[in-house]
């Protein structure tokens, strides 16, 4: 039992931060911005990036079950930018020894645990929750789904064939289903601020794009991880040469460090324009020169989870892992490698025609060419409109 105190705090205040002052730097004591937390909620996922962006739609249906809510999000800090601007995340902890001790002390009306990893599934059981939804861990040290709900997306990573060929469920409906909420095309959810729009405006500006010009980026790696998601150098050159006859297209080469060498390799082997986006810019600079190019071209990477989060068409290209697993929100098309073994999620493959190679140049410029002038229409419409 604790003892009681002289003054009167306000502990469960969204405004509250322990010894710390308090974003109106008062006492709680006749303080009348006293917004309580509410109904508590955890969130863990840690990562990769691309899931954690996936996953954001969760935020709006656990919103529109409990609106005066308060949400932690749990995550690895490398993904922090991509949530750190949401206004409806009202705090972030990354994962640690620190952030650890916190939440095993607090108390939570509902956590979400959407992450299998083995640190992420034994803290969720040791956190005091009145109920617990997604993962958790059994006395065998194996990873257990916490209710009837999550016990499909549980399956999926016990049974391959459920995984790859069974399964017609998107990522956002399986994690829906999971903590027992229905699935109702809620959207990713990613804010860039002023800076990071101005960054890319400045570039685009430097490139002298300008706004009649259709701007089709390119992400042609996939990173070191599962580097086998990417598509072909030959093939990525043959189809820039091809766009390039077209007349109005500008070809944007996108990317992080990992793609610094292929992009080099394809500048290299090209004689018509090229344009360059840098593979030194931070996260959400990258986003916002996404959020300005009227299609992307990539892979299965975070670079797809950034256009489908700002809305934009993308011609994704899959072989190791599930197409039918992503929702474009009917904005762009999706390519699947046509060979037998695909998917198999693989982060090598020692095939030498293997999947990413069996999507021929054809599929992906025609498919390509089909995008553009259905976007240009649109965009024409969109012109015609305001003017």
């Amino acid at each position: 039992m604790l003892e009681p105190l002289i003054m009167k705090y306000n502990f469960d205040c969204r405004y509250f931060t322990g010894e710390k002052p308090c974003e109106f730097k008062r006492l709680c004591e006749g303080c009348d911005k006293y917004n309580p937390m509410g109904f508590n909620i955890l969130i863990i996922k840690l990562g990769a990036m691309g899931d954690v962006l996936r996953t954001t739609p969760l935020i709006e249906g656990l919103k529109k079950k409990h609106p005066k809510s308060y949400i932690t999000w749990l995550v690895d800090p490398a993904s922090n930018d991509l949530l750190k601007n949401n206004k409806q995340i009202d705090r972030i902890l990354h994962f640690s020894l620190n952030s650890t001790l916190i939440l095993m002390v607090q108390e939570f009306n509902l956590l979400v645990c959407l992450e299998k990893e083995v640190r992420a599934v034994a803290l969720a059981e040791k956190i005091t929750a009145k109920r617990k939804v997604g993962f958790g861990l059994t006395k065998y040290g194996n990873i257990r789904p916490f209710t009837k709900e999550a016990e499909y997306a549980f399956q999926l990573g016990v049974s391959d064939q459920l995984k790859f060929f069974e399964n017609k469920k998107t990522y956002q409906k399986i994690i829906f289903e999971a903590v027992g909420l229905s699935y109702k095309g809620e959207k990713y959810q990613l804010t860039c601020s002023t800076e990071n729009d101005e960054f890319a405006n400045k570039l685009f500006k430097k490139l002298n794009f300008n706004s009649k010009d259709f701007i089709i980026g390119i992400n042609a790696g996939a990173g070191s991880v599962f580097a086998n998601k990417a598509w072909t150098l030959e093939g990525y050159v043959e189809v820039i040469k091809r766009l390039n006859k077209q007349t109005g297209l500008k070809i944007l080469l996108m990317g992080g460090k990992s793609e610094t060498e292929i992009n080099k390799e394809i500048k290299n082997k090209m004689s018509g324009p090229l344009y360059e986006a840098g593979n030194h810019n931070f996260l959400l600079q990258f986003s916002s020169l996404i959020k300005k190019c009227d299609l992307v071209i990539c892979g299965d990477t975070l670079p797809m989870h950034l256009a489908i989060a700002h809305e934009k068409h993308v011609l994704a290209l899959f072989g190791p892992t599930c197409p039918q697993e992503i929702d474009l929100y009917g904005k762009g098309e999706i390519i699947f490698s046509p060979i037998e073994c695909a998917p198999c999620y693989k982060g090598t493959c020692n095939i030498k025609n293997h999947c990413m190679k069996m999507i021929s140049v054809d599929t992906v410029y025609d498919k390509t060419m089909q995008l553009v002038e259905k976007i240009g229409n649109a965009k024409l419409d969109s012109s015609r409109s305001l003017s």
